[in-house]
């Protein structure tokens, strides 16, 4: 009798566990997609990580303009940025408003940031940029104008399936742009 409860606790435990290292459908598919997304910055392909934006915020800031923001940024000679480690945190329920389902989601990644190529003024600028944004812990000096940033970040994935998802990133300094164009619900998140 002994042997059975403990047979039986170890595979209750054993499901358990597997079903919470698994996830949802919808935080698999979101994690799907974000990979994607990141991985086509990774790759410089400008036009696919575009493709992952939610479509209602090119309204606000034009295809184009977004592609050449992700350029100028991420393709930039002078701006050498290199991804890594994409890992994720806490993924939110999706939440069905106005038939769109919204989930907040919490990621990070190492960023390798190398502008050695620019006067010490730029640099100390960067820097101080970099530090503002991602905070002071979060940003290591490997050598003059080369650094090392645990980038945190949150984003909002949009979807009216639950499989193909869109994304918006959650920053304060752009919730202006998002009032036009997310619901008041996910906005109080940011």
């Amino acid at each position: 009798m002994k042997n059975k409860f403990i047979t039986i606790l170890f595979v209750l435990i054993s499901v358990l566990s597997f079903a919470q290292a698994k996830g949802s459908s919808e935080e698999i598919q979101i994690k799907k997609s974000l990979t994607y997304f990141v991985n086509s910055i990774k790759a410089k392909k400008m036009n696919q990580a575009v493709d992952c934006i939610y479509p209602k915020y090119l309204t606000v800031i034009s295809k184009e303009q977004m592609t050449q923001i992700l350029e100028v940024t991420y393709n930039n000679p002078l701006l050498k940025i290199d991804i890594g480690d994409l890992n994720f945190g806490v993924i939110e329920k999706p939440e069905l408003i106005d038939g769109e389902y919204f989930s907040i989601t919490n990621y990070g990644f190492k960023l390798q940031c190398d502008v050695s190529s620019t006067n010490d003024e730029t640099q100390n600028k960067i820097e101080t940029a970099l530090n503002t944004k991602y905070g002071q812990g979060n940003v290591k000096v490997l050598k003059k104008g080369i650094y090392v940033i645990n980038a945190k970040m949150r984003a909002c994935a949009i979807s009216k399936d639950k499989k193909y998802w869109k994304f918006l990133i959650l920053e304060k300094n752009y919730k202006p742009q998002l009032v036009r164009i997310l619901p008041k619900k996910i906005l109080d998140k940011i």
